[in-house]
């Protein structure tokens, strides 16, 4: 699209790409893709936002760009030099957990928290719904013999559900093809994170305005864990995309970005 502007920063700094003017809003992606998944609401932000796509370490254009060691910590340190002060930060699933680490450790970098597909707490536990620990160990296993058909299974499990699930993921793979594959080692520790993490305890103490959306028919945030995320984080306002699966964006562009323009308009 027109008005991209392009930053390499020196140093090891990530790089990012920069659509439209106005108030400052950041694009985070998930597990093993790039910012190219935003493609299809892109447009329709740059016409009202400053956009910063930023492919997260180890992936896209940032291939090459891995903290050491690949911890929650180290890859927001990094993303929070690309992030422009005060602005709105959108994460999708493992970006979105990224993103609550970002609002709760630079607050300066966040004034709004919008949180797509994503959850505190990832792995399913005792009272917690989410993702079977043995189907997040069958992916690392997975991950060592081609990691190419991998990420090609997890595409087919995010639109598990959505009535439109093909197209969602032909459309997935098409915006994602444009950039450079991410690094394994990336797609390992990145599965580890979404292992590992538990914020549970840490989100209610997020002070920014918080939107959350989901997506009903979501096999990776399961629609029950919403109360309880609600329950954890009750300052946040919450949207649930019925006919949506993992990536709402995608397969719903004009209900989520209606829930996106109605929550900023309410600010």
């Amino acid at each position: 699209m027109g008005n991209e502007h392009l930053a390499y920063p020196s140093g090891g700094a990530l790089n990012s790409r920069t659509y439209g003017a106005g108030r400052p809003l950041v694009l985070l992606h998930g597990w093993g893709l790039n910012s190219g998944v935003w493609d299809v609401v892109l447009p329709r932000l740059a016409s009202q936002f400053e956009i910063t796509c930023i492919d997260l370490p180890g992936c896209g254009v940032n291939a090459g760009s891995l903290p050491e060691p690949y911890s929650l910590e180290n890859i927001s340190a990094q993303l929070a030099k690309s992030i422009p002060a005060h602005s709105i930060v959108v994460g999708w699933s493992l970006g979105g957990l990224i993103a609550q680490y970002l609002a709760l450790h630079y607050p300066h970098k966040v004034a709004v928290l919008v949180g797509v597909a994503t959850t505190p707490c990832f792995e399913q536990k005792s009272q917690w719904p989410g993702i079977h620990p043995a189907t997040l160990k069958q992916f690392q296993r997975q991950l060592a013999l081609n990691f190419q058909t991998t990420l090609a299974r997890f595409l087919a499990i995010q639109a598990l559900g959505s009535p439109n699930a093909k197209s969602d993921i032909k459309q997935l793979q098409q915006s994602i093809s444009r950039y450079p594959a991410p690094a394994l080692s990336a797609l390992k520790q990145g599965l580890k994170l979404l292992s590992n993490t538990d914020m549970r305890a840490e989100i209610a103490r997020i002070t920014q305005p918080t939107l959350n959306i989901y997506g009903r028919l979501d096999s990776l945030v399961p629609a029950t864990a919403v109360e309880l995320i609600e329950q954890l984080q009750p300052a946040a306002s919450q949207t649930v995309i019925a006919h949506a699966a993992h990536a709402p964006f995608v397969s719903h562009p004009e209900e989520w970005l209606s829930a996106l323009f109605n929550f900023f308009d309410s600010q």
